[in-house]
């Protein structure tokens, strides 16, 4: 279990989970439960040599699908085998169909299929079983900060991959990075209804993400989210004053021009939804 951040703003939670990360990782680990799936992974996950196999141990396949953040599509086994099975050097294979990010992660990760043809992997190396571990506890992490307070659990995430980022098209590929580029960059919620490329060329023109990689750079883009975030949508038991009610039903007039200015050290947010579609 992590550490109740409740009642705080993103502001002081972000500061709270950074002065207590591993300490808190520290914990899960010891928790009986991640400790049993730990153990049963490495135990068992060498034995295994093909999606077959994996998906029908549902201790290990349950465990490594939690460490891709894919508890939500355990159920669904016979997709994941085929998943698993697809050639990645097929572009109509179904690995390479799918927009969510996590299945190719997961399938790259595995390696069950290569663009030689199938593989028996190699589960034994302690490396590669530690990697995977640690990502379980990791996602564990960002999920229990993520559940007490989206805006938080956004930042964690793009942290995560800030440094992977080569192209819009990485960023519009995962909701949670759409969401905190086009908060962080003040674009309406209207620009989701803009087919990708427009999207893209929209970011293209608003921010040079190869300064993303520059942690001063991280930090104002950070700071930009979780003040606008905390105004247009509080965090559960903070206190909800008569100046973030105002602030809030002017961020949702979404066809006007909307304008938030913040005593922040927040440069004013200014955009028009309208202006997009010029």
């Amino acid at each position: 279990m992590v550490l109740s951040i409740s009642g705080m703003s993103s502001q002081l939670a972000l500061k709270l989970i950074d002065s207590t990360r591993d300490s808190q990782l520290q914990q899960l680990r010891s928790e009986p439960a991640n400790q049993r799936g730990a153990d049963a992974f490495r135990e068992r996950i060498g034995s295994i040599t093909t999606p077959e196999e994996l998906v029908k141990d549902y201790e290990v396949y349950s465990f490594v699908m939690r460490a891709f953040d894919l508890e939500d599509q355990i159920f669904g086994k016979g997709m994941i085998r085929k998943i698993l099975e697809s050639d990645p050097s097929d572009d109509a294979a179904l690995v390479n169909r799918l927009s969510d990010p996590r299945f190719g992660e997961l399938h790259a990760a595995l390696g069950f299929t290569t663009a030689a043809g199938p593989q028996t992997p190699n589960f034994n190396d302690p490396a590669w079983q530690d990697g995977i571990v640690n990502q379980y506890y990791e996602t564990v992490f960002v999920n229990g900060e993520a559940d007490q307070n989206p805006t938080v659990g956004t930042v964690l995430e793009f942290r995560e991959k800030a440094a992977s980022l080569n192209s819009w098209y990485d960023v519009l590929k995962n909701k949670e990075l759409t969401n905190f580029f086009r908060v962080s960059l003040a674009l309406p919620r209207e620009m989701a209804g803009l087919d990708v490329d427009k999207q893209a060329t929209i970011l293209e023109k608003k921010y040079d993400l190869t300064k993303v990689t520059d942690p001063v750079e991280q930090e104002k883009l950070i700071s930009r989210f979780m003040a606008i975030s905390d105004v247009l949508t509080p965090p559960q038991g903070v206190y909800n004053s008569s100046a973030l009610t105002v602030l809030r039903s002017i961020g949702r007039v979404g066809s006007a021009v909307q304008i938030i200015s913040l005593q922040l050290n927040v440069a004013p947010v200014q955009y028009s939804a309208s202006s997009l579609y010029r």
